[in-house]
């Protein structure tokens, strides 16, 4: 049915309306406010026939303007703030120019989307709006973009922290810098203004944030060129390459639409701390093939590979014995390595930077950069390896060591370190000697050597022995003074008296100090008085030495037998009494005096 046929069959069902009921101007006045319950009572009767014909043209040709529902209108008319649009409705709606400012050709005829904001005014007209329109129709298209891959357009606005601002159909999304390409992005500014392809690749629609990305369109392309481009490489092949990114480990390189990874160990020869020592972004370089895999698409790369080796340059007539110079680049515990020539290193092992046989940490005598002298201790083109030594620059001090070291001689020496057994003493420079632990003291019982110095201290020490051909050096400290056990010998002689006090009370027996030096014991039957009590913590009496060892520095003493003695001294003269009168006749009293001598020593005894 055409427009004019359309409007035609209104205007008569508005005359007849009209003219069975003068009180309605139009149909939609007739539709709001006929009496329906005159018409039911029959008071204001109107044919069926006119009444259902009237409903289905005002169904026909106006639109039903739900919440929500956005309809197609036509630009009638634009005033200078507003486009008037019709919408097919009971009346024309007013939408401002704002909402076109994105269209500066807007013109009469055109169609555009729009939304019933107001249904009426104050003044009866319909309000209009384009813009959220186009918001809810934006969404629906991004929605389907999404369920449907459609690849969509969209102008990026500005930059933002991680990534862009993209205008997808009015909407704002969000383009990661990881999303822009393929490469690394450094110049997002490089984008902004710019009309571009996208894939709505996420949407959230709790926050109403959409995700877009153009490296996603891409992608599907650059692995088919990959598998193609790496189908026809070969190992060994050299390519031309620019550098699109740089890492700790290695160099990525761009090949033309596939990269490849020189690790940081295939950039030089020489040892290097970071890949931008070598190279730099966007550099171009040849590159050569080392391996890839085509179901993984890697391609391993190299740069250092394109130079002959250095050990294969290396001078001909270099040989064992040979000073070299050279640079330290590596330090570990066990030595330092040394760049001799570029790709070209040496080991120089602790045990070789002194002559010292008290091993030390490499770092003690070099550190990373030093410039050092050494002497080729081995060379071995084949394997290439090369030994270095630093000490072989001065002399072996042990060379001449009989003469600057006879035994006998006294010298002063620095504490280097402990063992259980003794004290390892630094004399000078590769000149070690030990002093075992019975040689630090002629008095003192020491259980380690810590006990009685300390590492970094200064020893007086006395050479005990001399090993040349073993190196070893015997010392001795405590033979740098007199033993005072050869004056305690005799001072302490078996027998003699002293008289001191009882110093602890320990298993089976005491101890008394006679002097700083000798401590000795008594045995607990010796510790008994006279009267039967025994001496106790504190108490001072006289003493006899009975044992006295000079090598264990051992001294025995006691109290008991100061008093034992005289009691022997009378048993002995009775002895000799009864031998001298062996002729003569035993008397009576001689008897009794012997069986009272013998009840007082058993007395003495108990």
């Amino acid at each position: 049915m055409s427009e004019e046929t359309k409007n035609t069959d209104v205007q008569e069902v508005k005359a007849q309306a009209v003219a069975e009921t003068p009180q309605q101007a139009n149909p939609e006045q007739f539709l709001k406010e006929f009496n329906w319950h005159n018409y039911e009572e029959g008071i204001d009767p109107i044919a069926d026939s006119k009444l259902e014909e009237f409903e289905k043209l005002v169904a026909e040709n106006f639109v039903d303007t739900l919440n929500d529902e956005v309809v197609d209108g036509t630009v009638i008319n634009i005033t200078d703030r507003d486009a008037i649009i019709d919408i097919n409705a009971k009346s024309e709606g007013v939408i401002s120019l704002n909402e076109f400012r994105y269209n500066p050709d807007l013109k009469v005829g055109d169609k555009v989307e729009v939304l019933i904001d107001v249904r009426e005014d104050a003044t009866g007209q319909l309000i209009l709006s384009h813009r959220k329109a186009r918001v809810i129709k934006a969404w629906d298209r991004v929605n389907g973009a999404h369920d449907t891959g459609e690849i969509v357009n969209g102008f990026v606005k500005c930059r933002t922290k991680g990534g862009m601002i993209v205008d997808v159909f009015g909407i704002e999304a969000f383009l990661p810098g990881s999303q822009i390409d393929v490469k690394p992005i450094r110049d997002y500014d490089a984008y902004v203004g710019k009309t571009m392809e996208f894939k709505v690749v996420k949407i959230n629609h709790e926050f109403k944030n959409v995700v877009v990305s153009h490296k996603a369109l891409i992608e599907a392309d650059i692995e088919e060129q990959k598998k193609e481009i790496i189908g026809q490489l070969e190992k060994g092949q050299v390519l031309e390459g620019t550098v699109k990114n740089i890492t700790s480990y290695g160099v990525f390189v761009d090949l033309g639409g596939v990269d490849g990874l020189v690790h940081i160990t295939d950039l030089s020869w020489s040892r290097i701390n970071h890949p931008n020592e070598i190279v730099e972004l966007d550099q171009k370089l040849n590159v050569v093939i080392l391996d890839f895999d085509e179901a993984k698409t890697r391609i391993q790369l190299g740069l250092k590979q394109l130079k002959p080796h250095p050990w294969e340059a290396l001078n001909k007539e270099l040989k064992v014995g040979d000073k070299v110079k050279g640079k330290v680049v590596v330090i570990a515990d066990y030595g330092a390595f040394i760049e001799v020539e570029e790709g070209v290193e040496g080991l120089i092992h602790v045990s070789e930077m002194s002559w010292s046989t008290h091993l030390r940490s490499a770092q003690d005598f070099v550190k990373v950069g030093d410039q050092v002298e050494a002497v080729i201790l081995t060379l071995d083109r084949e394997e290439r390896k090369m030994s270095l030594g630093i000490k072989q620059l001065t002399p072996d001090p042990w060379t001449d060591i009989t003469t600057k070291y006879p035994v006998g001689s006294k010298h002063n020496g620095i504490v280097r370190n402990f063992t259980n057994f003794g004290v390892f003493v630094e004399l000078e420079e590769g000149i070690d000697g030990l002093i075992y632990i019975s040689d630090l003291s002629w008095t003192k019982k020491i259980k380690h050597p810590s006990d009685f110095t300390n590492v970094g201290d200064k020893l007086d020490v006395i050479v005990l022995e001399l090993d040349v051909e073993g190196r070893k050096l015997s010392l001795g400290h405590k033979q740098t003074e007199d033993n005072p056990w050869d004056k305690y010998e005799s001072e302490f002689a078996l027998g003699t008296k002293h008289t001191a006090t009882i110093g602890e009370i320990v298993d089976k027996g005491a101890t008394i100090d006679f002097n700083e030096d000798v401590v000795a014991f008594v045995p607990s039957r010796h510790l008994e008085k006279e009267d039967g009590s025994k001496l106790k913590k504190g108490d001072e009496a006289e003493f006899q030495i009975i044992e006295f060892n000079k090598e264990f520095k051992r001294v025995v003493a006691s109290h008991t037998a100061l008093f034992k003695a005289e009691e022997a001294k009378i048993v002995k003269q009775a002895t000799k009494k009864a031998a001298a009168s062996s002729a003569e006749k035993t008397t009576l009293g001689d008897i009794d005096a012997l069986a009272d001598l013998k009840a007082k020593m058993e007395k003495g005894e108990k």
